[in-house]
């Protein structure tokens, strides 16, 4: 029998208040600290002081939809840990448990992914206590508003970027308390995955950031998405616009995928209807932002990268469809001209254009060197090498014939990189890389 962890609590005095927390198994975890709150469609407000002993039993987590392929191949939903709340402003901090009382840790703030649309920061697939303990960092993670709760506006009553105004409330909270928790308030390192990705590039060039981080980690940003998408955000608002007093959150959420093949006109994109809105608060005009990112290049260190086989997670996992019909060479073309499309290619301009503005980069790529892993390097390979949960990994068909040991080892020197990039915004060349990773500084 599993012998019971140890679980003992703990209160950290801080000028939000007292935040209470738990301590187990090396590391302390205050739990879904609320940093702001909002109502339908308007800006969050933070709040003042933390909110009395107060201990969730439930993961509160925007309302959406369960995605059956994330299902499938991460990790199954079991929704009796999850409580449905559109007022989604929650972190999590994940410390060392044995710190002296002058640290003050680097502190990487974790923005998960999900196209804008599902997740949340608190998942057990990115419990981030192994790499907290073996780097001795603090790591944050924040949730957010979703989908039409978050990332589809138009107008005064339904405003764009709502999502995005969470994440630096967020970090504002963070930037006041991180210090009482043994963290850096000046050594805040933003990691993003795919859409989470997207938001911390965009982050880069928001009004209201400043001196809230000083550098990033991008996995995986569909940056090849954010283009031309005025019209269909713009049908897409329209044609939602009957759902915005729904009071039943969860029949939103439903119906609004009823919509999304009217959009599919629009092309590859339409394949994540949400997203950052140009034009309005707090980002730029489309046509502005390379020349602002260039202009912000000395503010922010910056780790960029992505997957080799990106889109296999979609293509080659497919059930149903064309893709199931198709042989081996043309799934292999096929994705390697989408994960271009979509990944590659624009990251490489966002590095170059960085790199031309003085800023400080890295590129990598994460490959596949498992010959019976026919998926390759598909999107999401990255979180359990992050974010070394095996239990929560162990059913994932994602790492089907990867063995455990491979993922844990080929993690933990990836792990120690990141960390020293978030340290010192540097990988130093004699620091030891993993077969899987290439690395450059741009």
């Amino acid at each position: 029998m599993k012998e019971q962890q140890d679980i003992r609590p703990y209160a950290f005095q801080t000028p939000f208040g007292k935040v209470v927390a738990f301590a187990e198994n090396g590391v302390i975890r205050a739990k879904s600290i609320r940093y702001a709150r909002s109502e339908r469609y308007k800006m969050p407000i933070p709040l003042d002081k933390a909110e009395e002993d107060t201990i969730l039993n439930k993961t509160p987590v925007c309302p959406q939809n369960i995605s059956p392929l994330l299902e499938r191949l991460i990790e199954k939903t079991n929704q009796e840990n999850f409580e449905i709340e559109e007022s989604t402003q929650y972190l999590t901090i994940t410390r060392p448990e044995n710190t002296s009382e002058n640290d003050r840790l680097p502190v990487v703030v974790w923005i998960h992914g999900g196209s804008y649309e599902v997740g949340c920061g608190d998942l057990p697939t990115s419990d981030p206590s192994v790499w907290v303990k073996e780097q001795n960092i603090i790591v944050i993670s924040v949730s957010y508003r979703l989908g039409l709760f978050g990332f589809l506006g138009g107008d005064e009553e339904r405003p764009a970027n709502l999502g995005l105004f969470d994440i630096i409330e967020a970090l504002k909270w963070i930037k006041n308390n991180i210090q009482s928790f043994g963290g850096n308030p000046e050594n805040v390192t933003l990691l993003g995955q795919s859409s989470g990705g997207d938001a911390v590039t965009h982050l880069m060039i928001s009004e209201g950031v400043e001196n809230l981080f000083s550098r990033v980690i991008v996995h995986s940003a569909p940056l090849g998405f954010r283009h031309n998408r005025k019209k269909m955000s713009s049908e897409l608002f329209r044609k939602t616009e009957y759902l915005k007093n729904e009071t039943d959150v969860l029949k939103m959420t439903e119906d609004y995928t009823k919509l999304l093949p009217s959009v599919m006109k629009y092309g590859l994109k339409a394949s994540m209807p949400f997203c950052l809105q140009y034009d309005y608060p707090p980002l730029c005009r489309e046509e502005e932002s390379l020349e602002k990112w260039k202009k912000n290049a000395k503010k922010f260190d910056v780790l960029i990268g992505l997957n080799n086989d990106e889109t296999a997670f979609y293509i080659k996992t497919a059930q149903e469809g064309l893709y199931t019909y198709l042989s081996e060479t043309i799934l292999n073309t096929i994705v390697r001209t989408t994960t271009n499309f979509i990944y590659e290619k624009p990251a490489n301009i966002f590095a170059k254009n960085y790199a031309d503005g003085g800023g400080n980069i890295y590129f990598f790529k994460i490959h596949s060197k498992v010959s019976k892993n026919s998926i390759g390097a598909a999107h999401c390979i990255d979180l359990p090498l992050i974010f070394s949960n095996e239990s929560a990994w162990k059913s994932s068909e994602l790492l089907k014939d990867i063995s455990w040991d491979y993922v844990y080892e080929n993690g933990k020197k990836i792990r120690s990189l990141w960390a020293e990039f978030a340290r010192t915004g540097k990988v130093s060349d004699d620091s030891e890389r993993p077969e899987i990773l290439e690395l450059r500084k741009i």
